[in-house]
Order: structure tokens, then C-alpha cells, then sequence
């Protein structure tokens, strides 16, 4: 029996490899050019450095939405593939495209009304905070036209990874990505356009991405008109996603509003070390969608002890995969910071940040992990809950109280950690009563 237990135990990691490993590269490849973008900007000086923090922080709206369509589309595209209708599957892609392209286009006519008065807003009152905000509106009018893109392909990632088809995906996003990394320095500096080179650089690389995952629904031979009943279904699951996500939004723009009233140095800093969290987060989040597709198509074939089993490596290949991070980036302390910004005063800042990330990685790890095997079973309400929870009691009161005591980057770090700690504790409670495993039938037939 030990046997037996030991080669199911190795069949199942090697699914969640197949899967979370090209899902990592495309997770990879989007947070890799962001850095490279980073370090461009970052070389034209602090204030276009701390432009793009507040700027990037903005479009990251778009992100969100992504990621709500792609882990929503995941979830019901999973529990279909496991009940064996993968036409249903690809449908469930079709109708999140829809979703994308409509939420894309609202998202470019209100950052075309509203990029000036918010950037003023985040920028604080600082000496130059004037430049800082004059300079994040000019970037954010350019950048947000690849925010339909950046939804398309995010539901394309959706409904492939649902599909276990996590291949196309990173030709698809990694091919782009790369172009777009050698295109951004030419307008940067070849050609002169300074930051608005780099908007420029990230719309051509969402268009390509986006373009090729609607060319991948095209080939699938699937109806790719609009079905309201479908769409209607999927706007109820996404709902709780959704609001999920506005808490860690509200959450990431209230610290950036924070760091950007210690100066332009500490939202420089905030930038180069929030950009790092989230490039870890994003890779060590490709485990998270093999949870997503596994879970999803056990419980949708009727195999809840399966879904159970896989929790558990995930969380163990989670944890292990943030211990690895820690150590890294623990280690790189005087190096990154440099890759970005020639600019003592923001080493500084940045260094005040870094013994957060070997606290938050592991943790962050297993966090991300459970993320995915509830999103994959279903259970949106409970990360939801959970989510704004975290956000009320945690990040927020945090963040803010590090302003009113002048505590600086420290304290907006210091809420992140409290915001995973309390998503930490609660997550693996919920995976200790085992009521998340609750198998069903895939969605109705479109």
C-alpha cells in the first residue's frame, strides 16, 4: 500500500508540474517586463520612476479584472473539461471574451476622462509631486488603450488553463512580452519619447497577446456569438471575485497614496519593491492555476477525495516554492535595488523595505496556493469574505496608521504582512474542514 500511495503521490505531482510550470513562464513573463520597464524608467530619474508607480498602480485595475475574468473562466471551464464537454469548456472562453472586450473599452474611456484627477489625488503635495502627477497622467492616456488586450488575453488564459492547455498560453504571452521588452528601451531612449515610450511598449505587447488568443477561439470551430444566459452565470461567479479584488485594490493604492507622502524617494522605492512582490507573487501564483484546473476537474467529475489530495501538494509545493523565493531575494538586498534606479536616496528607502519580503514569501506561498484550490472548487464567497476581512482589519488601518505616526515604508510593509498573516490563518482552517470539497456537475450546457 505504501507503494501504491507513493507512485500516486508522484503521478500527482508531476500533473501539477505539467501544468503550473508553462503557466509559470506566462505568469513570469508580464511581471518581467514590468521590471524591465521599471529599470528603464527608473534610469530616467526618480520622479518618472515614481510616475510610473502611481500610473502602473492605476492600470493595474485592468489586471484585476483580468484576473477575475481568467480565475472565474478557470473554475467553470475546469468543472465542464472534468464532465468531459469541452466544447461547453471553450464556450465558457467565448463568452468571457465577450465580457473582456466590453469591460476593456469602458476601462479606456474612463481613464481618458478621470488619468489627470487621479494622479493629482495619489500624488500627495510634495515638493514634486506636481511633475510626479503631470507625468502619470501623460502615461496613463497611452497605456490604458491595451487594457481591452490585457483582458482578452486574460480570459483566453482562462478558459485554456480550464482546458489543461497551459502551452499555447506561453508562446502567446512570452513571444509578446519579449518584443515588447526590446521595443521599450528603443522609444525610451533610441528614439527619445522618454516615459511615454514605455506606455507605448506595453499597448504593442497586450495587442499582440490579445490579438493571438482570439485567434485561438477562432480555430476551436465553437459559436462565438454572445449567450446572455451564459453570461449572466458568469457574472454571478465572477461577482464575489470581483469585489475580492477591489479590496486588494483599495489596498495597493491606499499604500501607494501613502509612500507618496514620504516623497518621491520612498515612492520610488515602494515602486521598484511592490513591482518585486508582485513578480513573485505571479510566479509563485502558477501553482495556483494547476490548483484552479485540477480541483476544478476532480470535483467536476464527481472525485472529491482527488481534490483533497491535490490541496494538500499544492500547499506543501507552495510553501517550498516561497522559502526558495525568500532566500533569493533575501539575498539580493544590495544588488536589485541598483538594477533600477541610480539614486542613493531611494537604496535607502528600498532597504528599509527589504527584510519584509523573507516574512512574506513562504507565507505568501501557501496564501496563493489555497487561493487556488478554493477558486477551483468554487468557493469564491469564502475568499471574498475573507479578502475584505483581511483588508478592514489588517492592510488598511495599517497603512494609514503608518502615515499618522510617520512610520514611513516600514509601516505600509508591516500592513502587507498583517493582510497575509490573517488570509494565512483562516485559509488553512478552511482547508482543515474539508466543506470546500463539495463535488457537482459541470455548468449547464451553453
Amino acid at each position: 500500500m505504501t507503494a501504491v500511495r507513493e507512485r500516486a503521490a508522484a503521478s500527482g505531482y508531476r500533473r501539477i508540474a505539467a501544468l503550473a510550470l508553462p503557466a509559470l513562464v506566462v505568469l513570469a513573463a508580464e511581471p518581467l517586463y514590468v521590471l524591465v520597464d521599471t529599470a528603464v524608467v527608473g534610469h530616467l530619474g526618480r520622479v518618472p520612476l515614481a510616475a510610473l508607480g502611481l500610473a502602473g498602480t492605476v492600470l493595474g485595475l485592468a489586471v484585476w479584472l483580468g484576473n477575475v475574468l481568467a480565475y472565474g473562466t478557470t473554475g467553470r471551464a475546469a468543472r465542464r473539461f472534468g464532465a468531459g464537454d469541452r466544447a461547453g469548456a471553450v464556450g465558457e472562453g467565448v463568452q468571457a471574451s465577450w465580457l473582456a472586450g466590453l469591460a476593456g473599452l469602458a476601462l479606456v474611456l474612463a481613464a481618458q476622462l478621470f488619468a489627470g484627477p487621479l494622479a493629482r489625488a495619489l500624488s500627495g503635495n510634495g515638493p514634486e509631486s506636481a511633475a510626479v502627477a503631470a507625468q502619470a497622467e501623460l502615461w496613463l492616456r497611452v497605456a490604458c488603450l491595451g487594457a481591452p488586450f490585457i483582458l482578452l488575453a486574460m480570459a483566453g488564459n482562462g478558459w485554456m488553463r480550464g482546458v489543461q492547455d497551459t502551452r499555447r498560453p506561453l508562446y502567446y504571452v512570452l513571444g509578446a512580452n519579449l518584443a515588447s521588452a526590446v521595443l521599450c528601451p528603443l522609444l525610451v531612449y533610441g528614439l527619445g519619447w522618454g516615459m511615454v515610450g514605455s506606455a507605448w511598449a506595453n499597448v504593442a505587447a497586450q495587442a499582440a497577446s490579445g490579438g493571438l488568443f482570439l485567434r485561438a477561439l477562432w480555430r476551436e470551430r465553437v459559436p462565438l456569438s454572445p449567450d446572455w444566459a451564459v453570461l449572466r452565470r458568469q457574472l454571478s461567479v465572477n461577482g464575489a471575485l470581483l469585489v475580492r479584488g477591489a479590496a486588494f485594490q483599495a489596498c495597493f493604492l491606499s499604500a501607494a497614496a501613502v509612500a507618496a507622502r514620504f516623497g518621491a524617494a520612498a515612492l520610488a522605492a515602494h515602486q521598484i519593491a511592490l513591482q518585486l512582490w508582485f513578480f513573485s507573487a505571479l510566479v509563485l501564483d502558477s501553482v495556483a492555476i494547476a490548483a484552479q484546473s485540477l480541483v476544478g476537474a476532480e470535483l467536476g467529475a464527481g472525485d472529491p477525495a482527488a481534490a483533497k489530495a491535490t490541496a494538500r501538494r499544492i500547499t506543501w509545493l507552495g510553501g517550498w516554492c516561497g522559502v526558495a523565493f525568500a532566500v533569493v531575494l533575501g539575498a539580493s538586498v544590495t544588488v536589485l535595488p541598483a538594477l533600477f534606479v541610480d539614486d542613493p536616496a531611494v537604496w535607502e528607502q528600498a532597504a528599509l523595505i527589504w527584510p519584509w519580503f523573507a516574512v512574506l514569501l513562504p507565507m505568501g506561498g501557501i496564501v496563493f496556493a489555497l487561493d487556488g484550490v478554493l477558486i477551483g472548487a468554487g468557493d469564491v464567497a469564502y475568499l471574498r469574505n475573507l479578502t475584505i476581512v483581511a483588508a478592514v482589519v489588517g492592510f488598511l488601518p495599517a497603512t494609514w496608521l503608518a502615515y499618522a505616526l510617520d512610520l514611513g515604508l516600514t509601516g505600509v510593509w508591516a500592513g502587507l504582512t498583517l493582510f497575509i498573516v490573517v488570509r494565512l490563518v483562516a485559509l488553512l482552517l478552511r482547508m482543515r474542514t474539508g466543506g470546500w470539497a463539495v463535488p457537482s456537475p459541470a455548468p449547464r450546457p451553453a
